[in-house]
């Protein structure tokens, strides 16, 4: 049973009136009204200071004017879920996550919330501070431009790459853009950057049905959605971005290099056998 708290206190919960739409069970907090028609869904757990700092950017950038921003918390409990901060920091929504789940489950909160909120599109940006601000905006024009899918890349003209871990980008380069590309049908040159924005028709296809719970692991929603969307005639670009790794210590992830990889392949593996799409 999904359920949903409002930060007025009045319970609430999302509309689901399709049998086949099934969430995670979240709290929902709707901090500011909407101002946008872009919705902008960062995925968070536990990235601390990381988070705060790419919040006060987004500020000084004033991508406010763009986008509204939802925090899609898979359970922090370092204080990057407090709401005091995020209404600092010109956060609209904060959607925690209370079932077990992935970083898929957390971004299909915030994609309901943007569909069932009269979102035109949404723009998904890490929230551990490796991304290049700036992009939103491209994407932004993109979607403004009538695309459904814009991936965002560090290896098109224009895109940066800085300290990329190497097995990570030989697995990119060798393994992942080459095997998606064949299965997608469109030419993408990154396709492990969650860095990326969705026109919300995306999410109403009933041939792509994204709001399954419990069907998509780890970051596979995102991959599902790369290869699907262009499968089915959508209209899709890359714009460059800019992702920054630190030159030393310990790297901004969730995901091991080494684990990381052996997932992405199991994940290709399940799309190549369309696993993940709809039963008939």
């Amino acid at each position: 049973m999904t359920k949903g708290i409002i930060i007025n206190m009045q319970k609430e919960e999302l509309n689901i009136k399709n049998k086949n739409i099934i969430l995670p069970e979240y709290e929902l907090y709707k901090i500011s009204k909407k101002r946008n028609k872009y919705l902008i869904c960062i995925p968070v757990l536990n990235e601390g200071e990381k988070f705060i700092n790419q919040l006060k950017k987004m500020q000084e950038l004033k991508v406010n004017t763009v986008a509204d921003i939802i925090m899609c918390d898979g359970g922090s409990t370092d204080g990057s879920a407090d709401i005091e901060m995020l209404e600092k920091y010109g956060v609209s929504a904060l959607v925690i996550r209370k079932s077990p789940g992935h970083m898929s489950d957390q971004l299909m909160l915030g994609y309901y919330y943007a569909l069932e909120n009269g979102y035109e599109g949404t723009i998904t940006i890490d929230g551990n501070g490796k991304d290049g601000i700036d992009g939103i905006f491209k994407m932004a024009e993109a979607l403004n431009e009538g695309y459904s899918l814009i991936q965002g890349s560090r290896y098109v003209k224009g895109g940066i790459a800085i300290n990329t871990p190497k097995l990570r980008e030989v697995a990119i380069k060798l393994i992942h853009v080459p095997v998606v590309n064949m299965l997608s049908g469109f030419k993408y040159t990154d396709t492990t950057n969650g860095f990326r924005a969705h026109n919300i028709e995306v999410f109403k296809d009933e041939r792509i049905q994204p709001f399954r719970y419990g069907t998509f692991p780890t970051y596979a929603l995102i991959h599902y959605l790369t290869v699907k969307v262009p499968r089915l005639g959508y209209k899709v670009t890359e714009v460059p971005v800019l992702r920054q790794y630190p030159a030393k210590g310990k790297i901004p992830t969730k995901i091991s290099p080494v684990r990381g990889n052996i997932d992405l392949i199991k994940i290709l593996w399940k799309m190549f056998r369309k696993e993940y799409d709809p039963k008939e």
